[in-house]
């Protein structure tokens, strides 16, 4: 059995140089420590596949926490979508919140609750404003079906 090869150490200096501040990140955002662990792993997971274009970046620092904090905020949005699905409105809009596409669910997520601007929303998401603008608007079509459904007023039978 071949034995995974060793990462480099200029990683292993940056992974121990800033492990500890990710953990604290994640742990205030995701309020748990298991929850923590796992995010700030899958962070240094994605940083060491992407090591060797990391280190051209003018900023390593910079975009090694933007790199941390997408892995830590996709994994609180996750959490999000499962108590979302969860939860019970009385019309069924939490768990049709939850079904909308990821992108749908992101955008909506980062505007409702999140509060964020398009343009914020594009670069969390890696999207253009117009591509972040046609989700949203996507996902409101989808939503407002649940809400005229749920609104449509009950047609009364004919009483004798």
């Amino acid at each position: 059995m071949a034995e995974a090869p060793l990462p480099p150490l200029e990683f292993e200096a940056h992974y121990l140089t800033n492990q500890e501040a990710f953990h604290r990140y994640a742990l205030g955002i995701l309020r748990t420590n298991d929850r923590a662990e796992k995010a700030v792993h899958r962070a240094f997971v994605e940083i060491l596949r992407h090591w060797d274009g990391l280190l051209t970046e003018p900023d390593l620092q910079a975009q090694t926490w933007q790199l941390m904090r997408r892995v830590v905020i996709g994994e609180l949005i996750d959490g999000l979508r499962e108590d979302l699905a969860a939860m019970d409105s009385g019309i069924g809009l939490y768990p049709a919140i939850g079904k909308l596409s990821p992108r749908q669910f992101d955008a909506i997520v980062l505007r409702s609750i999140g509060g964020y601007d398009t343009k914020h929303i594009a670069w969390y998401m890696g999207l253009s404003p117009s591509t972040v603008t046609h989700h949203l608007r996507k996902a409101h079509e989808r939503l407002a079906s649940v809400h005229r459904r749920a609104t449509r007023p009950t047609k009364k039978e004919d009483t004798p």
